[in-house]
């Protein structure tokens, strides 16, 4: 290896490059140093710094100007960085290029590293958009090793493929411009800093394309103006979407504004192969509730006064929830068929409300009638991933160049029984992470993967069902018009325990009038009263929330609330949440260290609203101004 390193200068920015992928930034007078680079094979680790070809070079050209270093190794291992620094806003890009020769089996690439923030300072902190947005301080008690879906962006892990940090006042935003086959790590110990950093993984067994990370550096900032930059990024690049702008499509999305949501089911039944059956307590086995019921209940909120609702309906089908995906048919026999639903639909409608049906696309179980192999999700290596988790039993993953065939299938079915519901939640895709498969009567990369889920979300829209899914990954966002949830990660854990550092509204700063986020509304005896979520957020609330499977997926037993009460908290979330769906979420401040006091800041051209939560009293104030 060459010890040599490179330097080049643009505006207020001062760039160093070194062979082993390491890099310093200076931004007005602040230094930013990154750690080095290393490649996973099947063999193990290689640091960049161990490979013997290596050659640094600058580089410029109109765009900008930066440091190219190209590495080669003995067994084949050939690829470039690039770090250069636009001339236009002064962004610094990291580029992982591999080069046409490489043949090395490659794993996982760790480049670029981490940025070295160690300090233990409460000034110091690291912003993650897991769930909803969590920021860690410097030197929180908790220890965070673990995100969900390995920290794949796209998924829970990451609802936008950015994070940052700030230290001090200075700061900067890292947004993965090619997050389809890209994840990022987050090591913070108890009491210590934290170190953030990206991966990249391979496409169908191969390298290839240029990955990409974008950093903006600013010299006075916190998360607010981290969140506003990626909402120009969004915007920019054709992600943002607003309610307005979906509203002029399918007025029904004015409708679901203000709505209470009312999430329950028809019938469980869980297969004697699925992980969950208790053989021990069968009544935790097999569930049914009639049709007939369920419309009765909702007669039951209509005269308590509520003027907007959503049922949310679980487990309409045979065989029951979470069962023979995609083949979901026919409408529970038991609970009364098809006339059922139908006047179940008819009582829906009669009261002015909206109703969507629970569905399935990526699930495909073993049980189903069109249960085929050839149709799943395959590996490189030709295996087809199984498990019995969920209460159907076996299942693989159907490959979601399929799925859109299976709705089209689906859908016509329904209407030709004359159900027609407003709305559809298209399961799990909008949270786990994208699928890619090799069978080559259906290649599939995470990308295309993506795009086939909203697809679709864009068929539903085009034929007036508001579409839906289990959470918010922002490439949905020109689609998708509602969701289950969008959590804080805390809210997912039983409540009481560690929290692994201070829940802040990321997304909804970038992405609050783009989409209608429903609130759990839970209120513990010795904890937090979690409607004062909703309202900080200026959500949707939640009037019911029947879990599909209790003690998971934030589904903890809390103290039980009349339907009264149910609604007179609904309507408080409510009359907030018709004011400023279709605003932006301008700021969230802490107003205390410990974050008990939250204050929020909605506006368009015409008003301004400021929300203020006091969880160690349960109290809020909402203040409005015209502007």
């Amino acid at each position: 290896m060459i010890e040599k390193n490179i330097q080049v200068c643009l505006g207020k920015q001062v760039l160093t490059a070194f062979p082993d992928g390491s890099f310093t930034l200076i931004s007005a007078g602040t230094e930013w140093s990154f750690t080095g680079g290393s490649i996973l094979t099947q063999n193990g680790a290689i640091p960049f710094s161990e490979i013997q070809d290596i050659d640094i070079q600058r580089m410029e050209n109109g765009i900008g100007c930066g440091i190219c270093i190209r590495y080669r190794s003995d067994s084949h291992l050939s690829f470039e960085t690039r770090l250069w620094i636009e001339k236009t806003g002064e962004h610094l890009y990291a580029e992982w290029i591999p080069l046409p020769e490489m043949r090395t089996e490659i794993k996982q690439v760790f480049w670029p590293g981490s940025a070295i923030f160690d300090k233990v300072d409460c000034r110091w902190y690291s912003l993650i958009t897991y769930q909803q947005g969590l920021m860690i301080p410097n030197g929180w008690p908790e220890e965070f090793d673990r995100l969900p879906f390995n920290g794949q962006l796209e998924s829970a892990a990451a609802y936008m493929p950015w994070f940052g940090q700030v230290k001090g006042s200075a700061g900067y935003i890292a947004i993965c411009q090619t997050p389809a086959d890209a994840g990022y790590t987050c090591q913070h110990p108890a009491g210590g800093g934290t170190r953030l950093g990206f991966y990249w993984l391979p496409s169908l067994g191969k390298m290839s394309g240029v990955r990409r990370v974008r950093y903006s550096f600013r010299e006075n900032c916190d998360y607010n103006q981290l969140a506003k930059i990626y909402r120009e990024y969004a915007r920019g690049s054709g992600l943002l979407r607003t309610l307005a702008e979906k509203a002029a499509a399918n007025p029904k999305v004015d409708e679901l504004i203000g709505a209470g949501f009312v999430h329950t089911g028809i019938k469980t039944h869980v297969d004697p192969k699925s992980d969950f059956f208790d053989p021990a307590a069968p009544e935790k086995n097999n569930h049914l509730t009639p049709f007939s019921v369920r419309a009765e209940e909702i007669r039951q909120y209509h005269q308590l006064g509520v003027d907007k609702l959503y049922l949310h309906l679980d487990g309409w089908a045979e065989p029951g929830y979470d069962n023979c995906h995609p083949d979901y048919f026919p409408a529970c026999i038991e609970a009364g068929g098809w006339d059922g639903l139908r006047a179940l639909q008819q009582t829906i409608h009669d009261c002015g409300y909206l109703y969507g049906l629970h569905d399935q696309y990526r699930d495909f179980y073993h049980s189903a009638q069109s249960y085929d192999p050839a149709l799943s999700v395959q590996s490189a290596d030709g295996n087809i991933f199984s498990m019995a988790l969920w209460a159907g039993g076996p299942q693989d993953y159907l490959c979601a160049s399929q799925a859109p065939y299976f709705v089209r299938r689906n859908f016509d079915r329904l209407f030709k029984e004359g159900i027609r519901p407003d709305g559809s939640y298209l399961d799990v895709f909008t949270c786990n992470e994208p699928d890619e498969c090799a069978n080559p009567a259906h290649p599939m990369t995470r990308a295309e993967c993506l795009g086939y889920r909203l697809s679709c979300f864009a068929w539903l829209n085009a034929n007036g069902i508001l579409p839906s899914s289990e959470e918010v990954s922002d490439w949905a966002i020109p689609q998708l018009l509602f969701c289950h949830y969008a959590p804080y990660d805390f809210m997912m854990r039983k409540p009481g325990s560690p929290r692994k550092g201070i829940p802040v509204p990321l997304y909804n700063l970038v992405y609050h009038d783009c989409l209608i986020i429903p609130w759990p509304m839970e209120d513990y005896d010795d904890g937090e009263d979690y409607m004062l979520y909703a309202l900080l957020n200026g959500g949707a609330a939640y009037i019911r929330r029947d879990p599909a499977y209790p003690g998971i997926d934030g589904a903890f037993a809390a103290p039980q609330k009349g339907a009264a009460q149910q609604v007179s908290r609904w309507k408080i979330v409510s009359d907030l949440q018709r004011k400023v769906a279709k605003m932006e979420m301008l700021s969230h401040h802490l107003l205390d260290a410990q974050g008990s006091r939250q204050q929020t800041v909605f506006s368009d051209d015409k008003t301004r609203i400021t929300v203020e939560i006091d969880h160690a009293e349960k109290t809020w104030q909402v203040r409005e101004e015209q502007m």
